[in-house]
């Protein structure tokens, strides 16, 4: 089942390359043109489509035409798993998905999950990410056959709930939230009294409608650009984590481009991620004043609020995140961290 669910992404994928002018292998009428295919499951209007879209742009001119993008957004190649599943396979050259779909993969990008470990401030945590600790994190992809590119935004996830205000753990006690599938985020929710249940994304909505789960996380360009706040009656700002996507590609495809192509990769890719982060930055102050105003029930943890959620979660940490080395990145993310802070 799971063979003929791929073959069927790949005849779709193939189908919408088809309707772009070429094929998912690049056989685009022009022998010399290489076709790098791109997908996101984000929507069109979404910073991460702009920024996709800016990679897009940055390669095709910077290489005179010689490599053309296609992105597909909008998860038209398949699930976000099944996305995945096909850049480990090699059936597409490049995906940007979040941490928590890219960890079932590979445990070393795990500690992008875990709550109340980073920064608050989105420039904080950056810094971080895109520095020497963050490549790190990235070279783990390696094992799972990944070439990590880079880090881009999302935004910081929001709690959601049907009928229950969120200032401390202890008012998650027997909520049951949606989360992604993975083992970080179902473990939160356990650690702090709740229950968690993965759902894909495509059914989310529907979830949060039928009473399915009491509510779930998101940034808020996710709550809005769904209309999740339609079918729930409570809006958290928690900053319990941030939806950090990963750019990464096929590691036998990129280490196959010579060096120029694949600087110019990494060049595009830093292009798209500050795009992205850019455009999230200005919608996001317009997407929270248009929740509040749609009447849901708004409110932001105080830093007291935090400190306690942050105190509650730090054992959490290392019981995730437990061998040698990632103690050692662990600590050293700490440690930044609190310079950051001071």
């Amino acid at each position: 089942m799971r063979k003929f669910n791929y073959m069927l992404i790949f005849l779709s994928a193939v189908i919408l390359a088809a309707c772009n002018g070429g094929d998912l292998y690049g056989d685009s009428g022009d022998d010399s043109q290489m076709t790098i295919v791109f997908s996101h499951n984000q929507p069109l209007e979404s910073p991460e489509h702009a920024g996709a879209l800016k990679f897009q742009e940055v390669m095709e001119e910077e290489s005179e035409g010689d490599i053309k993008v296609e992105v597909y957004p909008a998860s038209q190649l398949g699930s976000l798993r099944e996305q995945v599943e096909s850049t480990q396979m090699g059936e597409i050259n490049i995906t940007l998905q979040p941490s928590s779909v890219v960890s079932p993969f590979s445990q070393g990008v795990e500690v992008l999950d875990l709550p109340y470990l980073w920064p608050t401030d989105e420039q904080d945590m950056y810094e971080i990410l895109d520095g020497e600790i963050g490549g790190e994190i990235l070279d783990t992809l390696e094992s799972a056959r990944f070439k990590g590119l880079g880090y881009w935004p999302g935004g910081y996830k929001l709690f959601t709930t049907s009928d229950q205000m969120i200032n401390s753990p202890e008012d998650l006690d027997g909520l049951t939230m949606r989360v992604m599938e993975s083992q970080p985020l179902i473990r939160q929710y356990a650690h702090w009294g709740g229950n968690a249940i993965p759902v894909p994304y495509a059914e989310v909505y529907n979830a949060l409608q039928q009473g399915i789960v009491d509510g779930q996380e998101n940034p808020l360009q996710t709550i809005y650009l769904n209309n999740y706040y339609e079918v729930q009656d409570y809006l958290i700002e928690s900053y319990h984590g941030s939806m950090t996507y990963i750019m990464m590609s096929n590691l036998e495809w990129f280490e196959s481009l010579d060096e120029e192509t694949q600087q110019l990769i990494r060049h595009a890719e830093e292009e798209g991620r500050n795009e992205a982060r850019e455009s999230l930055s200005e919608t996001e102050d317009q997407y929270r004043e248009d929740l509040i105003d749609s009447g849901i029930n708004y409110h932001e943890l105080t830093q007291e609020e935090i400190e306690v959620f942050r105190d509650a979660s730090r054992d959490l940490w290392e019981e995730i995140y437990d061998e040698d080395h990632e103690r050692e990145i662990l600590d050293r993310i700490i440690e930044e961290n609190d310079e950051l802070t001071e």
